[in-house]
C-alpha cells in the first residue's frame, strides 16, 4: 500500500512538474510572441503600398530615350486579374490558400521533416500570405527568426484582410525577374501584353517564376521557363482547375517571348546603357524605383540621324557585296506556320521578316506579321537574281523601308560605330555602338579597340611640327625596305596606290595619305616624341608601339578615343573629356548630381577668370601648342577639299576637316572629321577582324556614315574656320622645294608655317613673310 502510494505520489509530482514547466514555456513563448508582435510593422501599411517610379533617361531636348525599372503604371484591382492567372499562382504556390488562415501546417511539417532528414534549411510551407509578408516587410534570408516573424505577420494579415485583398496585393508586389514587380509589369516585360490578353500558357509561365525569377524567366533561360510552366500546368490539372485537353494544348504552345520595350522618342540604347551603369553605380539599386530623371548631353535630332546613318551605311555595304539568299525555305503553305517562323527569328532594328507567297516579274507578294506587303522588282535589283539564285515561294527574307516602298535587305554581317562630340566641352551629341543594341549589346564606340590605320597620321604630323617641320617641309616618297630579325619577313611598305611620288611637301603627303612619307617622318621624329605627342591628344601611350608600324596606324583605339583626339585638333589643342550626363534630378526637379565639366575657356589664362568658374566646371588644359593644332587642322581641311576625303565637298561647306583610315587588307575603315562645332568618328569592320573586301577603304565604307550625320547636325550652323594663331604666318613658297619663293615666281603658293620655323630661302631670295588671314589659306589657291 505504501509502495503504491509512493508511486502514485511520484507520478503526481512529475505531472505537476511537467505542467509547471509547460506553463512556464507557454508563458515565456507568450511573452516572446508579444514582444515580436510589438516589433512587427502595422498591417494597415499594406493598404498604402506605393508604386515605384522607373529611372527615365532623356535627351537634352526632352525626348525620352530610355526607361528602367518597374513598368507598372497603376495597381491592378482584384477584379482585373484573370481567373486563370489567379489559378496558376494558387496551384503553383499555395493550393490550400482559400482554406488556411495564413499558415499551412502541412507544408511546415514537410519543411520540418526535410530539416530532420537532410539537416538543411529549405524554403517550405510558405503560403501566399507568408510570401506577401516577406516581400513587403522582411528579408529573404533563411533564418528561424525571420520565419517566425513571417508566420506572425501572415496571421495578422489574414486577420486584417480578406483573401481577395491578399491576392491583389501579392500579385501586384511579387518580383518576377527582369526588374518586373507584379503580374501587370511581368506580362508586358515578357509578352508585351496586358494581363487580360495572356494565354493560359503565358499565365502559367509567370506563375512559375517566384521560385527563381532571375534564373527561370523566359528571357534568361527559355528551357527552364518551359519546364516551370509545364510544372505549373500540371499542378493546375491536379487541382482540378483545367482538364486534360486544356493541359495538353497549353503545354504544346511554343515559348515565344516578346520583350517589352518602352515607347521611346529616339533610339539611343547604347548610350542609355552607359548612362544606366553610371547612375546605378552612384545611386545603387534605388535608382530603378525612385523616379530619377537623367538629362543627357545627347541631341535627339542628331542621335536619330546617327542611327539612320549607321544603318544605311551598313545596308549599302551589304548591297555592294551581294545577296546571301533567304534565311530559310519553308515547305509549308500554312500562314500559322509562317507566323511561327517569323516570330521565332531574331529581331533586327528596321529589318522586317517576311515570307514570299508569290513572285512575278514586276513584284513579289510577301506575308508579314503586319499583313500582306508588296516588294517591287526595283527593290531587289541590287541582288542580281538569276535562275540559280531567285526568290521562291516560301523564302523567309528581310525587307526594309526605302522611302514609301519596300526594299530587299539582309542581316548585316559587318558592324559599324559612330560617335559625335562638341569639341569645346566634350559633350556627346550622338552615339551608336552598332547596328542594333538588342541583337548585340557590345558597344563598339567604347569597347572595340581597332587599328586606326591612316586616321592616326595627323598625330604623327603634329609630332613632326613640334620637332621643327612645317607643312612646307619636303620628305622623300620612295621605296623603303626593312630587314629586321624581329620580323617574320622583310618589310616593304608601300602607298595604297602602289606608286611613289618623290620629294613631297608634308601638306600634300597628308592630303593624299602617303605611307612612305609617314614612315620617314617617324624615323626623323623618333618614337618617344611621336608617342608623347599622341598621348597629349588623349590617346593611350601604352598602346603605341615602339616600331615603325606606328606610322601606319598599327595601334588600337576605340572610336571614342579617336573622337577625343580629333576634338583636340578641332578646339585648338585643348584636352577633351567626354561627358554624357548633364544632370540627374528628382521628379520634382531637384538636382541630385551634375557630373564635373571640362570646357575650353580661352579667357581662363587670367587667374581671376579661372577663379570665377563654377565649382563643377574646370577649364580644359592646353595639351598641344595652338600653332601645331591649328596647322594640322588646316591640312586636314585640305584632305576634305581635294584629298582622300574629297567626297565631303558634297556637303557644300568649306570649314570641314578630316582623315580617312584603312588598315591592312581593308580590315578596318575609318573616317574622323570635324569643324569647330562637331567632331565625329565613324568605323566599319567585322567584330572578328577580317577583310571588308577590295576597295572598302575609309572613304567608301565609313565616310558616308559621317556625312549623313553631319548633313543633319550642321544644318543651320554657320561656317567658321578659326583664324590662325599669332605664331602662324602665311608665306609664299616654291611648291616643288618648299622653300621661300623667288620674287615674281608664277608658280608660288601661299603656305602657313610657324613664325619661328620659316622655310629657307630659294637661291637669290631673301626670307620674307606675310601675315596670314582667313582668306589666305592654301586651300583657296590650289
Amino acid at each position: 500500500m505504501s509502495g503504491g502510494f509512493r508511486l502514485t505520489r511520484g507520478w503526481g509530482l512529475l505531472v505537476s512538474l511537467l505542467a509547471g514547466l509547460t506553463l512556464i514555456v507557454l508563458a515565456t513563448a507568450g511573452v516572446v510572441v508579444q514582444q515580436v508582435r510589438a516589433g512587427l510593422p502595422p498591417v494597415d501599411s499594406l493598404r498604402e503600398l506605393q508604386l515605384s517610379e522607373p529611372l527615365r533617361v532623356y535627351a537634352r531636348d526632352g525626348q525620352l530615350i530610355g526607361e528602367f525599372g518597374s513598368e507598372r503604371r497603376a495597381l491592378l484591382r482584384f477584379d482585373q486579374l484573370p481567373r486563370q492567372l489567379i489559378g496558376a499562382f494558387v496551384a503553383a504556390e499555395d493550393q490550400r490558400f482559400f482554406a488556411h488562415g495564413g499558415i499551412d501546417l502541412m507544408g511546415l511539417a514537410r519543411a520540418a521533416v526535410n530539416l530532420i532528414m537532410t539537416g538543411e534549411k529549405a524554403q517550405g510551407g510558405s503560403t501566399i500570405t507568408m510570401q506577401l509578408a516577406r516581400n513587403v516587410f522582411l528579408s529573404s534570408e533563411k533564418t528561424y527568426t525571420r520565419k517566425f516573424r513571417e508566420i506572425l505577420l501572415a496571421q495578422a494579415i489574414e486577420a486584417e484582410l480578406d483573401k481577395s485583398e491578399i491576392l491583389e496585393l501579392y500579385l501586384n508586389k511579387i518580383y518576377l525577374g527582369e526588374r518586373a514587380y507584379g503580374v501587370g509589369a511581368a506580362a508586358r516585360v515578357y509578352f508585351n501584353a496586358d494581363v487580360e490578353a495572356l494565354s493560359l500558357s503565358q499565365a502559367a509561365t509567370l506563375a512559375g517564376l517566384p521560385k527563381a525569377p532571375s534564373r527561370d524567366n523566359p528571357i534568361a533561360n527559355p528551357e527552364r521557363a518551359r519546364d516551370r510552366r509545364d510544372y505549373v500546368l500540371g499542378r493546375m490539372h491536379d487541382a482540378g482547375f483545367i482538364d486534360a485537353a486544356t493541359l495538353a494544348a497549353a503545354r504544346a504552345e511554343p515559348m515565344v517571348v516578346s520583350p517589352y520595350r518602352p515607347t521611346l522618342d529616339v533610339d539611343a540604347h547604347y548610350a542609355v546603357e552607359m548612362v544606366r551603369a553610371l547612375v546605378v553605380e552612384r545611386f545603387g539599386e534605388a535608382a530603378y524605383t525612385d523616379g530619377l530623371r537623367v538629362i543627357t548631353t545627347l541631341d535627339g535630332r542628331e542621335q536619330a540621324a546617327a542611327v539612320m546613318a549607321v544603318r544605311d551605311g551598313l545596308m549599302a555595304y551589304e548591297e555592294r557585296h551581294g545577296w546571301r539568299g533567304p534565311e530559310q525555305r519553308l515547305d509549308t503553305g500554312d500562314p500559322a506556320q509562317w507566323d511561327a517562323a517569323l516570330t521565332a527569328g531574331p529581331r533586327w532594328a528596321e529589318l522586317v521578316p517576311a515570307v514570299v507567297t508569290a513572285i512575278g516579274p514586276e513584284e513579289a507578294t510577301l506575308h508579314t506579321l503586319e499583313g500582306e506587303q508588296r516588294l517591287p522588282a526595283a527593290g531587289w535589283a541590287w541582288a542580281k537574281l538569276d535562275a540559280k539564285r531567285a526568290l521562291q515561294r516560301g523564302d523567309l527574307i528581310r525587307i526594309r523601308r526605302s522611302g514609301d516602298r519596300w526594299r530587299l535587305a539582309q542581316v548585316p554581317e559587318a558592324q559599324a560605330a559612330f560617335v559625335a562630340l562638341d569639341p569645346a566641352n566634350g559633350e556627346v551629341r550622338a552615339l551608336v555602338g552598332g547596328y542594333d543594341f538588342f541583337a548585340a549589346k557590345f558597344n563598339r564606340v567604347v569597347q572595340a579597340r581597332r587599328q586606326a590605320g591612316s586616321s592616326f597620321k595627323p598625330f604623327l604630323y603634329a609630332a613632326a611640327l613640334q620637332a621643327g617641320f612645317t607643312p612646307a617641309s619636303v620628305v622623300l616618297d620612295a621605296p623603303v625596305v626593312f630587314d629586321d630579325p624581329a620580323l617574320e619577313s622583310t618589310w616593304r611598305p608601300q602607298n595604297y596606290s602602289g606608286k611613289f611620288y618623290g620629294p613631297t611637301r608634308l601638306r600634300e603627303a597628308l592630303v593624299h595619305s602617303r605611307n612612305l612619307v609617314s614612315i620617314r617622318l617617324l624615323q626623323a621624329v623618333g618614337f618617344d616624341q611621336a608617342r608623347q605627342t599622341a598621348a597629349a591628344f588623349g590617346l593611350p601611350i601604352e598602346r603605341l608601339p615602339r616600331d615603325l608600324t606606328m606610322a601606319l596606324g598599327s595601334a588600337v583605339f576605340t572610336p571614342m578615343e579617336m573622337a577625343q583626339a580629333f576634338g583636340s585638333l578641332a578646339n585648338g589643342g585643348y584636352e577633351v573629356v567626354p561627358r554624357l550626363i548633364l544632370r540627374v534630378e528628382t521628379l520634382s526637379g531637384e538636382v541630385l548630381w551634375s557630373p564635373p565639366r571640362v570646357e575650353v575657356c580661352t579667357a581662363c589664362d587670367d587667374p581671376e577668370a579661372r577663379a570665377a568658374l563654377p565649382p563643377d566646371l574646370r577649364a580644359a588644359a592646353q595639351r598641344v601648342p595652338a600653332p601645331v593644332a591649328w596647322l594640322v587642322a588646316d591640312m586636314l581641311r585640305d584632305v576634305t577639299r581635294r584629298g582622300t576625303g574629297a567626297k565631303v565637298r558634297e556637303l557644300g561647306r568649306d570649314d570641314l576637316g578630316g582623315k580617312t583610315g584603312t588598315t591592312n587588307d581593308e580590315t578596318d575603315a575609318w573616317f574622323a572629321g570635324f569643324n569647330t562645332a562637331r567632331v565625329g568618328v565613324a568605323w566599319v569592320g567585322f567584330d572578328q577582324p577580317r577583310p571588308l573586301g577590295r576597295g572598302e577603304v575609309g572613304g567608301r565604307a565609313a565616310l558616308p556614315i559621317w556625312m549623313d550625320y553631319m548633313r543633319v547636325a550642321l544644318k543651320d550652323v554657320p561656317e567658321r574656320i578659326p583664324p590662325p594663331p599669332a605664331d602662324v604666318v602665311s608665306v609664299r613658297i616654291d611648291p616643288e622645294t618648299g622653300l621661300l619663293a623667288r620674287p615674281g615666281d608664277p608658280d608660288a603658293r601661299f603656305e602657313y608655317v610657324q613664325r619661328d620655323h620659316l622655310p629657307d630661302a630659294s637661291p637669290t631670295q631673301a626670307p620674307a613673310s606675310a601675315p596670314g588671314g582667313p582668306g589666305d589659306g592654301v586651300g583657296d589657291l590650289f
